[in-house]
């Protein structure tokens, strides 16, 4: 007897546990639709910034949603990153992610969370909230979800929409207001059929309680029966060997006792039977109770919407009353702006003035830049000849009538030979160097990385003598004059391959960037000239560009001394600086900025 109830509570606790079972799967499955959602929303969903790192979604409350997310963040990605899920319990704590989604049960602020995410390109995505509060609000439909998406924030927060999912949200409010409709008569019914069940179930209940009542009863009376059993039992083991008569009796009782069991049995059936109509009430109980909290969230959401309604309501007072003093600032601005325009023209007259003065002053410096200039060329001319004159002489003498003169002459005459020399290429450089900048030549386009690729070729000999490397990026083509840019890197590269370290091979490194001095709205060309050579001491740093100064004896480096002297007049007179930084005996770098023009 303790046998069969045993099994057939086995068989009652295996279908209480089913439907349990069932109910749980239905609710699971609604959670992964929910998180493909979610999968799904990011990746149709076009970001303003590429992402260095993974994917982050934030979750706001204990949701179950977040399980199912981090499973499916195993085997699936987001714009071909990995997906990282974190959860968050207040709106403040919200960080480093990419797409937040909240559901509406957990009552959290959704105007304050659109505040704290506004201007980070975070996507928010939310559950049961108001039509248009959020970028992308997703509803329990049945079985599935349906969303509607608030284009104008999430164009506001500068993501892009794709076209597929525009094409299946419910695209105005109308529809939105339909799905709460609906819901609201469904919940109107189950309210009539819940007040109902109510009733059936208290009577149920009453039945069930004078039921369970009559099982006691009956359960007592087996437990009584199965004693007595027992006791007959012995009884008949005991009077077993005194005779056939007895034998036969036993053989009755027996039988009795058999249909005393199949009796049972049928209790035991019709009690199997009563505990699944109490687990199916119990059950029926359980989802009316959850259909009136579904009902009570309904309430809550209709007096949100009510409250929403009348802040928009005193939002739009406040803008009228904001557009009132507007009008009145634009009229004061107004009046400002007459007055401004008044005295910007009186300004205006005697700039008129100034401009004239300016022109007057302009004319004299060029007239007096002339004379300057024919100054100059008549000037050099004259001390040339005379110079050539001496080189010449001193140079026959030196060549043709060297036997004749003793060894202190011979030596004197070489001397003059080269003091003349040198004289006339001073003279030819200081001329050079005041047509700097003077002549009115064109701007031509100029290819830099063809002008350094003919410098290398003018210096190939030098280059080749010195086992120098030249080392250049792709460079710009630029504004300007072929002749003085030209004359600007050959000097710079002639420099870097003259003053190098002993037994060291020249390497000379070219590159450039495009600049904007203080951020205003004016560009350069900023080139830059490094080398690995003897560097050039602080202290020396402002004498090297002065004319005809020299660090080092002609007996060490040759030179005239106003190469650089030329680059800083070139890159000046185009509106240009040049500067260096140097450390003796590591090398030296040379940048110079052109206008962008």
């Amino acid at each position: 007897m303790t046998q069969v109830r045993t099994k057939l509570l086995f068989f009652a606790l295996i279908a209480l546990l089913h439907t349990i079972n069932s109910f749980t799967q239905s609710e699971e499955v609604k959670r992964r639709q929910r998180a493909l959602f979610i999968f799904n929303f990011a990746e149709q969903i076009g970001w303003v910034k590429n992402f260095n790192s993974d994917f982050t979604i934030g979750i706001l409350g204990k949701d179950q949603v977040y399980s199912n997310l981090k499973d499916l963040s195993k085997w699936r990605k987001i714009k071909n990153k990995s997906v990282k899920v974190k959860q968050f319990s207040s709106i403040k704590d919200i960080k480093n992610v990419q797409l937040v989604f909240v559901n509406r049960k957990f009552n959290y602020d959704i105007l304050y969370l659109l505040q704290k995410i506004s201007n980070k390109n975070i996507l928010l995505v939310t559950e049961d909230y108001g039509y248009n509060t959020s970028m992308i609000n997703i509803m329990s439909v049945n079985n599935s979800f349906s969303y509607e998406i608030n284009e104008q924030l999430l164009s506001k927060e500068n993501f892009k929409i794709a076209p597929s999912l525009k094409k299946f949200a419910i695209s105005s409010s109308e529809k939105w207001k339909q799905l709460y409709k609906t819901t609201e008569n469904e919940l109107t019914k189950a309210e009539e059929t819940t007040s109902k069940q109510k009733e059936v179930i208290v009577n149920k209940e009453r039945k069930i309680q004078s039921q369970q009542q009559t099982i006691k009863v009956q359960k007592k009376e087996l437990t009584v029966k199965d004693e007595s059993i027992q006791e007959q039992t012995e009884e008949i083991e005991k009077l077993f060997d005194e005779n056939e008569f007895q034998k036969k009796k036993y053989k009755e009782k027996l039988l009795i006792e058999k249909k005393l069991e199949k009796r049972i049995q049928k209790q035991l059936g019709s009690i199997q039977k009563q505990e699944k109509n109490i687990h199916l009430i119990n059950r029926k109980i359980k989802e009316q109770r959850k259909k009136l909290v579904e009902q009570s969230e309904d309430i809550d959401l209709k007096e949100t919407i009510l409250k929403e309604k009348d802040h928009k309501l005193n939002t739009q007072k406040t803008i009228n009353y904001l557009l009132i003093v507007l009008v009145g600032f634009i009229l004061l601005i107004s009046f400002l702006i007459y007055r401004s325009y008044d005295t910007l023209k009186q300004f205006n007259k005697q700039l008129a003035i100034k401009n004239n003065q300016i022109h007057k002053q302009a004319v004299q410096l060029a007239a007096k830049n002339k004379e300057l200039e024919q100054f100059a060329h008549i000037t050099s001319h004259d001390l040339k000849e005379p110079l050539a004159s001496i080189f010449s002489f001193a140079n026959e003498l030196e060549e043709n009538h060297k036997e004749e003169l003793s060894e202190d002459a011979s030596t004197f005459v070489s001397f003059i030979t080269r003091a003349s020399n040198r004289g006339l290429q001073f003279i030819d450089a200081l001329l050079g160097y005041f047509k700097l900048g003077n002549s009115e030549s064109t701007a031509d386009l100029i290819n830099c990385n063809q002008l350094i690729s003919d410098i290398e070729t003018d210096l190939s000999s030098l280059i080749s003598r010195n086992n120098a490397t030249i080392n250049k990026v792709e460079l710009p083509i630029i504004k300007g004059s072929t002749i003085e840019l030209r004359l600007l890197f050959q000097n710079l590269i002639n420099n870097a391959i003259k003053f190098k370290k002993p037994d060291t091979d020249p390497v000379i490194n070219i590159s450039y960037q495009k600049i904007s001095p203080d951020n205003n709205h004016s560009f350069y060309w900023k080139f830059s000239i490094s080398d690995n050579g003897i560097g050039i001491a602080e202290e020396h740093r402002e004498r090297i560009f002065v004319i005809f100064k020299r660090l080092h004896s002609k007996e060490h480096y040759d030179g005239t001394g106003i190469g650089l002297a030329y680059c800083k007049k070139i890159v000046e007179s185009i509106g240009g600086k040049i500067w260096l930084e140097s450390e003796k005996a590591i090398g030296t770098t040379f940048h110079f900025t052109i206008p962008v023009l």
